[in-house]
């Protein structure tokens, strides 16, 4: 099963994101309720290795984050690429994200050593824009950044299984686990 684990963002900033993707006349928006920040990717991962995972976010504490989401930036390669927002969650965010990949490294995945840059993906764009669309993304950005939520109040931390449509994936929870009292 495709998973990963990541922070879903509350309804309420999820609905400011969607109204912002609704002045995006560039790309594919990604639907509010698949909007979140990635904590770690595990792939394909069999039945038992996603229980053992299970197991250990059973056991993952710490506080509830604040993240401040503030800037658009772009990632990604030779496929297309993503419009995100840059997400700042502090030393708590990095120490929950450091602490869960060891945790997860332990039980024998074998997960990709890249830097942690926190981000909410708002699009998919085409890999070669035209110059229109890079003229609509553009104006977009330029009307739109910077974006301005800075304390979103995340209190959980959700195993997700991927499930890849033609049209873009669907994220399905799992499971949630608690941060904070």
């Amino acid at each position: 099963m495709r998973a990963f684990i990541a922070l879903p963002l509350p309804p309420s900033d999820a609905e400011v994101i969607e109204a912002l993707q609704e002045r995006l006349t560039v790309g594919r928006t990604v639907p509010p309720e698949n909007l979140h920040l990635t904590l770690a990717f595990l792939d394909e991962q069999p039945l038992p290795m996603l229980e053992a995972v299970h197991e250990e976010l059973t056991e993952i504490t710490g506080p509830a984050i604040t993240l401040a989401l503030s800037e658009f930036q772009s990632l990604g390669g030779h496929g297309g690429h993503a419009l995100a927002i840059r997400a700042d969650g502090g030393a708590a965010l990095r120490d929950l994200q450091a602490r869960l990949l060891s945790r997860l490294r332990g039980l024998g995945l074998e997960l990709p050593r890249r830097r942690f840059r926190p981000h909410v993906t708002v699009a998919r764009l085409p890999g070669r824009m035209t110059p229109e669309q890079q003229e609509k993304l553009g104006r977009f950005l330029a009307r739109e950044s910077p974006v301005g939520l800075p304390n979103v109040r995340i209190d959980r931390v959700t195993l997700y299984r991927s499930i890849l449509h033609k049209t873009g994936a669907i994220h399905e929870p799992l499971a949630d686990y608690p941060l904070g009292s």
